[in-house]
């Protein structure tokens, strides 16, 4: 099957989708200097240091980019399982003291040599390809609860309560939502989301109650200014980012907030200091090579020469996008802040290079896309 399926392949990978991600990384890579350059020169005498391995992260995540892009899809469908088994044993891993590490509260990494990596990453795009797997071999079976949509339900479910023993709401809700729009797509009864909709507000009211730094962050989003030196710092520092850079920004280099007003802006608001000084006009391109990358992606889902690599290409660009609306709207004060990065701009290895991968297996179905 896979040797008949590789025969078919007699064309070059989607170019408009290309541009769009090298075009990110190019901004992404950018912004990283600037957002950092005063905190990096402060705690390491290096202004470059941040820039420097975002270099590095960016280089081995295109060398796998383009190993992966040249790896029949298929190829993943047959070592799915032992894919998750992986993620599964890593994710289980970071959770043992001595094994994982803990970073802004949460034991969410594991220690490699100079650097580490974030299994909960990893386990995105395990989920995201044994998901595919499932449900295009029991796409008739999907419609049945029990059948079909709770066993698909219970695996995510098993991998979000993992990811939430760290914790990470953040890439939890991620994994959660990008596996629904797959389950959905794949013809699940909208009755069974009704249902789990219900459930889920409960269980989500839950885990912000028995945390209590959760419901400051739910406070400081309705009302920031009332903790302004506390939970609402953040996302009133990414305001005051945003609304000085007006139409044309202040100039590439020219951040204030950068100047230790907003916490670590190389990360999850690095679009407030890119607003800052690129301005609306910038910002704005960024939003449209976001959808670029969107529209390419859907276009290779749909074009799909069957329905793993449609749901494999549909969960990568659903993962994707719903990892950059949020990021967005903690950034513009419409959410509370939850920790996400905003994919190929923010620093951070193992979210850069995974994503990098994500996008290698999505280039490759574009291969075989009747586009």
């Amino acid at each position: 099957m896979l040797q008949s399926r590789t025969k078919q392949l007699h064309k070059a990978p989607d170019l408009l989708l290309i541009i769009a991600i090298f075009s990110l990384l190019l901004i992404g890579v950018i912004m990283v200097y600037s957002a950092s350059a005063i905190w990096a020169t402060y705690k390491f005498d290096d202004s470059f240091f941040f820039a420097k391995r975002q270099l590095l992260f960016a280089g081995a995540g295109i060398v796998a980019m383009f190993g992966f892009m040249n790896v029949p899809y298929l190829t993943w469908r047959n070592s799915s399982k032992t894919l998750l088994i992986v993620c599964f044993i890593l994710l289980i891993a970071v959770l043992i003291p001595g094994i994982g590490m803990v970073r802004g509260g949460a034991r969410s990494w594991i220690g490699v040599g100079a650097f580490s990596i974030q299994p909960s990453e990893f386990m995105k795009l395990g989920l995201i390809i044994f998901l595919a797997r499932y449900l295009a071999d029991h796409q008739k079976k999907i419609t049945s609860f029990t059948k079909g949509f709770l066993p698909s339900l219970s695996l995510v479910m098993v991998a979000f309560g993992f990811i939430m023993l760290q914790p990470d709401l953040g890439t939890g809700v991620v994994l959660v939502g990008t596996c629904m729009l797959m389950i959905f797509v794949s013809g699940a009864r909208i009755a069974h989301f009704v249902g789990l909709g219900v459930l889920g507000l409960a269980g989500f009211a839950g885990l912000i109650i028995s945390a209590p730094y959760r419901m400051q962050r739910i406070t400081a989003f309705l009302n920031p200014w009332e903790d302004p030196l506390g939970a609402g710092f953040q996302i009133i520092q990414s305001l005051y980012a945003i609304g000085p850079g007006g139409l044309m920004g202040l100039g590439l280099g020219q951040s204030l907030q950068k100047f230790y007003y907003l916490p670590e802006p190389q990360t999850d608001f690095i679009f407030a200091i890119l607003a800052e000084e690129l301005g609306f006009i910038g910002g704005t391109l960024v939003l449209l090579l976001f959808f670029l990358l969107l529209w390419r992606g859907i276009r290779v889902a749909l074009s799909a020469p069957d329905t793993f690599g449609s749901l494999l290409a549909l969960g990568i660009v659903g993962m994707i996008t719903i990892q950059v609306m949020i990021n967005i709207s903690v950034v513009t004060g419409l959410m509370p802040v939850t920790g996400i990065t905003l994919p190929f701009l923010s620093y951070g290895g193992s979210s850069l290079t995974l994503t990098l991968c994500s996008v290698g297996i999505l280039l490759n179905i574009s291969r075989y896309a009747k586009l």
